[in-house]
Order: C-alpha cells, then sequence, then structure tokens
C-alpha cells in the first residue's frame, strides 16, 4: 500500500480514512466496533470522527474498541470541536474556553490521553483566529493535541490560520476536511492549489455523493431505504437534485462500460486526484467497508479520468456539498 504524508508532517497515512458518523446512526455498536478492527487490519490508520457524532457517542465507541483491542498506538485518532454540546452560549464554537472543555471531554470519552488530529469542525467568521490557535496551541504544548487541522473552510481562512501561525508562532494547520466528490468539484479553483503550495493535507468527506455516484438513486424523488436523505433529511436530502442524479448516473454507466465497480471507481477517482491525502469512507456495515477497501490499492487510468472530467469539468459543480457551511454562497 502507498502510504502518504499527512501534510508536512512526518506522519503517514494510509490512501483511505475511516469515517464514523454513521456509529450508532444507523450501524449498530457491535458492527461498528467490526467495522473499525477491519479497517485497522487492512492498513487504515486514521480514524476520523467528532464530538458531534451521536452527541460524543461515536468517540466513545472508537475509545472502547482501540482500548480492548490494544490497537490505540496503531492508529491516529482524528476528531473535531465547534458544533453545540449543550445550551448555553458558550457550549459551541472555536473560542478557547469551548475549544478547552470540549478537547478534555473527548480525550474520556475515547479512554486516550491524546488526540493525533484536532480539527475544527467549522470556520468561526466573528471572532479573532488567534484565540482559535492560541488554545489549540496551549494543547499540544500539553500533549493533549499532536496536530491541528480544520474542515470545511474557505481557503482564505485555511490560510489565514497558516499565515497567523508563522506570525506568532502558534502551531500551524496541517489538514483540511472539505467536500469532494466528482458531483462537486469546486474546491479545484482555490483550497486544492493552496493546499499544494503549503503542503497542506486534504482529507476529502463524502467522496461517493451520497451513494448518488455508487447507483442507489434512480430517479430524484426516491430516497434509498438506509441512504442518509430519508434517515435524515435537511441538509442531507437537498443535495439530492435531479441534475446531480442524472449525471451520477452516467458515471454509473461509464464505470459498469469499463468495467469497475462505480463506488470503487468513484472513491478511486478522488483518492487519485492531485492533491488528495486521503479520502475519507463512511461504511455502514463490514460488507460496505470490505467492498471499498480494494482501492487502498488501485490506480486510476488516465482515460477514465478524461473521461470523468467530462461529465463534471474541473472546478465545477452539479450538487452542492459545501451546503452545510453559510460561507458558500453558490447554489446549484
Amino acid at each position: 500500500m502507498e502510504y502518504r504524508h499527512l501534510g508536512r508532517t512526518g506522519v503517514k497515512v494510509a490512501p483511505l480514512a475511516l469515517g464514523t458518523d454513521n456509529i450508532l446512526n444507523p450501524t449498530p455498536e457491535a458492527e461498528a466496533k467490526k467495522m473499525i478492527l477491519r479497517g485497522i487490519e487492512a492498513g487504515i490508520n486514521l480514524i476520523d470522527t467528532a464530538n458531534s457524532y451521536m452527541r460524543g457517542e461515536a468517540e466513545r465507541v472508537i475509545g472502547e474498541t482501540l482500548k480492548e483491542s490494544g490497537l490505540r498506538d496503531q492508529v491516529l485518532i482524528a476528531t473535531k470541536a465547534h458544533y453545540p454540546t449543550g445550551p448555553g452560549p458558550n457550549d459551541r464554537g472555536n473560542s478557547r474556553l469551548h475549544l478547552l472543555r470540549a478537547c478534555e471531554d473527548s480525550l474520556k470519552r475515547l479512554q486516550t490521553d491524546y488526540i493525533d488530529l484536532y480539527q475544527l469542525h467549522r470556520p468561526v467568521f466573528d471572532m479573532p483566529i488567534d484565540e482559535t490557535l492560541a488554545a489549540l496551541t496551549d494543547l499540544v504544548r500539553q500533549g493533549k493535541v499532536r496536530y491541528i487541522g480544520s474542515s470545511t473552510a474557505p481557503a482564505w481562512k485555511v490560510l489565514e490560520g497558516i499565515l497567523v501561525s508563522e506570525l506568532k508562532g502558534y502551531v500551524r494547520f496541517v489538514s483540511e476536511q472539505p467536500p469532494y466528490n466528482l458531483l462537486d468539484r469546486r474546491i479545484e479553483n482555490e483550497l486544492v492549489p493552496m493546499a499544494q503550495a503549503y503542503n497542506l493535507a486534504l482529507l476529502p468527506w463524502s467522496p461517493l455523493a451520497m451513494g448518488m455516484l455508487a447507483g442507489r438513486y434512480a430517479e430524484d424523488n426516491i430516497r434509498p431505504e438506509g441512504s442518509r436523505a430519508r434517515l435524515r433529511g435537511g441538509i442531507y436530502a437537498e443535495r439530492v437534485t435531479p441534475r446531480a442524479v442524472e449525471v451520477g448516473n452516467r458515471f454509473v454507466k461509464l464505470a459498469r462500460e469499463a468495467g469497475y465497480d462505480p463506488a470503487q471507481l468513484a472513491l478511486l477517482w478522488v483518492k487519485d486526484q492531485p492533491g488528495i491525502t486521503a479520502p475519507i469512507i463512511g461504511p455502514k456495515s463490514v460488507e460496505q467497508l470490505e467492498h471499498l477497501l480494494p482501492v487502498l490499492d488501485m490506480k486510476l487510468p488516465e482515460d477514465i479520468r478524461i473521461a470523468c472530467d467530462g461529465l463534471v469539468p474541473p472546478g465545477s459543480a452539479v450538487a452542492n456539498f459545501h451546503n452545510s457551511a453559510p460561507w458558500m454562497k453558490m447554489q446549484i
């Protein structure tokens, strides 16, 4: 397997990361633990989670699994903070107060002394980033966090953090976690070039476009059983549009005619795009995980890359996977 550097660090990660947003919603705990162990066995060494996934219960399941198996030191735990953890005005955001509290709570649930990659789940625009970076720097110096990153932030906001860190001697972002798939390629316009210039790891989420690139959506008005569009609705359902489904099904046809499984090819396309470190997969079962694991050792042929560009040109989009980020004004 080709392991890749996590940005400018000396740490190497597998070209796929294991996402955990489905733990307990809908994946049962026993199945989730099996998925985590199978992923590690296959060579995946970055497990991504957040303190908001099932109100922290995903972190608990990860912590128990790694403690029971004795595999904590074989993996990198990446978690996030930002979203509300309580009803109060300070139970959210990227303030020093909230981040220090959130980190301590995550450490307890994960049953670990340190978090390998601590990420800002979303950016904040109404406070100086200095406060956030100073708090994260203290956590690193205390040994509670190894590296820091961000998620679903505009390129300028990530770069602001990098430059402020350089100016003031704060710990520096090593990664950004954006939405990215063949149906929404907008990060290629600014974020990807910036990440390549500043050696920032990119860990994309939703590489299968919620199943639209795996052939799960025959018609726009059908929400497949067990899909996020049906189970969660809201922003998830908003991403499923007639245009997105139509292009997604054209991709499915392309994949099958070329002899590929659509889900594997959709993931492979993201994995082998320029600047990408490791897309985050979010299987609901061990069976789904097994289906995606072969991508770890696959390479994207150039003719397939060109054919995909014909479906959705570089830098464009036919679905809005940035709809959980209010800063993205472009609508599809």
